[in-house]
Formats: structure tokens, sequence, C-alpha cells
């Protein structure tokens, strides 16, 4: 992968984008990647050697080091495990995952992540988070025998602004905030995990085989479907939002003041943004 420095930043970034330390162990996947695309995951393999990122896409990645590295200089002690990471085999595949924080009682235990992120996804929830945490919840259990009783995560919100915590009432109210995440059964922590290795095995027999990748699903693109914002005339923000164009001029129609209804095109995000890092190769990003 070719680094490149295209806002000139000081060497220390670059020696920080070129010096990746992450490891998933002597694993076959880890967590993270288990419940990402196993397309993005071959393509990123395939592609390892063509790709370019720039030294600026690593700043949130160097952000979230910095802060793991801050919380994860606290002295573990008999109650207090810090960023452990363990392991299990699952149909012939050994999947791995780091756990940040586990705090010990007795027989049970409870698991905390970091994350550098947004109001937006504290706002609005990420599934992701909850994916991940009760993986992570499989592996503790499995490897220590102990119950897991409580999953969260310690968000560390990079955009938080005070005026908006105090003129809004579902904004966050601290920079850190603590978010529980909801617990599955230990049935469907199987059924999930069991899916998922599926799926990229599958990938990859595809890949080995014939050289081909799997399609992502609309939600691994993070599909936004197409919308109707009405709005006042003149001003930028929506009085009201609906994924039906009916229901927006019946709403528009209804007001006691000039309204004007936008159409905003849906589009695949993770794509656009190239969240991926593989979109300049995708065929299925491009349409072909």
């Amino acid at each position: 992968m070719k680094i490149t420095n295209s806002h000139n930043l000081p060497q220390s970034f670059v020696d920080f984008a070129r010096n990746d330390k992450y490891s998933k162990g002597h694993a076959d996947i880890s967590v993270t990647t288990l419940i990402d695309s196993s397309r993005v995951r071959v393509m990123r393999d395939h592609y390892h050697n063509e790709r370019v990122v720039d030294v600026v896409d690593n700043i949130w990645a160097l952000f979230g080091t910095a802060v793991h590295h801050v919380l994860e200089s606290t002295e573990p002690s008999d109650d207090v495990v810090i960023e452990e990471r363990l392991f299990t085999k699952i149909n012939g595949w050994v999947l791995s995952g780091a756990v940040d924080h586990q705090v010990i009682k007795g027989q049970t235990v409870e698991i905390t992540d970091y994350k550098v992120t947004s109001v937006w996804s504290v706002i609005h929830g990420k599934i992701d988070w909850e994916r991940q945490l009760n993986v992570y919840a499989y592996l503790v259990q499995k490897n220590k025998g102990k119950k897991v009783k409580k999953l969260s995560i310690c968000a560390v919100l990079r955009d938080w602004n005070r005026r908006d915590a105090q003129n809004k009432s579902n904004y966050p109210q601290s920079p850190i905030v603590i978010v529980d995440i909801p617990m599955w059964d230990e049935m469907k922590r199987i059924r999930y995990i069991h899916d998922r290795i599926n799926q990229h095995q599958n990938a990859q027999v595809l890949y080995d085989m014939e050289g081909s990748f799997t399609l992502c699903s609309d939600e691994e693109r993070w599909k936004r479907d197409d919308a109707w914002a009405v709005k006042k005339k003149g001003l930028k923000r929506a009085m009201r939002v609906f994924d039906n164009e009916d229901e927006s001029k019946k709403f528009s129609e209804a007001q006691d003041v000039s309204t004007e209804i936008e159409h905003r095109i849906g589009e695949y995000v993770r794509c656009n943004g190239d969240y991926c890092g593989v979109a300049q190769f995708c065929s299925q990003y491009k349409g072909n």
C-alpha cells in the first residue's frame, strides 16, 4: 500500500500511517473484520499493493490510538483486565478479538470498548457496536467460563459542541459518554458468529477458486434511500423529511406557510465516501 502526504503534514504523521501496529494475532479473522463485508476484506487483500492512502485519512485512527494508549495505561489488577486478545476456533477458522476493558466480579464480567466517534453515532446508535461487543461476550465466556452481564461503549466524541449540549435535549451532555449496549442471548451470538464465518469462508473460496468477489449487501454499502424534505421557502433546514413523495406533498399542502419540497436522491454512503478503501477498484460500486 502506498502512503501519500498531499497536505505536507509533519513526518511523524507519515510514520504513524506507515507503521500500522495492528495485528489480529495468530488468527484467520478478527472480530472487527468478521462483522464487516466479506467482499471488502478479500478486495483489500487482493489490491493491497495497489491501494493509495493519504496520511490525512489516518487522522481519526491516530486519535483512536492515542485514546487507547491513555486509557490502557491503567494498571491491571485481579479484577480489571486491559486490552486482552482472546481466541476461539469455529468451522476451522481461528477468530480473535481484543477486548479493551474487562471488570471481573466473581463469576461475571463487564465489558467496555473505547471508541473515538461522532455525536451522530451516539444519538442514532450503531448496530456494529452491538454486534462487535456481543461477539466479544462470546469470546470471554468461551475462554473464561464466566458470564458477561454488561456491555458498554465508552465514546469519546470528536465533534462535541458545548452550545449544542446546552440547547438540544437529545444531545450528549459530555464529550465522553457511556453507552449501554443490548445483550444477546447465547444462541443468537452463536448463530450470528457461525453465519458470518460461513459468509467469509464462502467469499474466500470464491476468490481462491475463481478469482471473483462476492457482492456487498445494501446494509454493508450503508444504503440511504430517496427522501423528500419539506422546507419553508428560503430556509435550508427541513420541517419534516419523508421517505414517500405523496406524504411529503400532503404535509406541504397542509402548512399555513409557503413551502417547497426537496428530493434528496438516495446513495450508497460507504461507497461514495470510499470508507471501504477499495471503491476505486470495485465493479459493484462502478455499476459494472
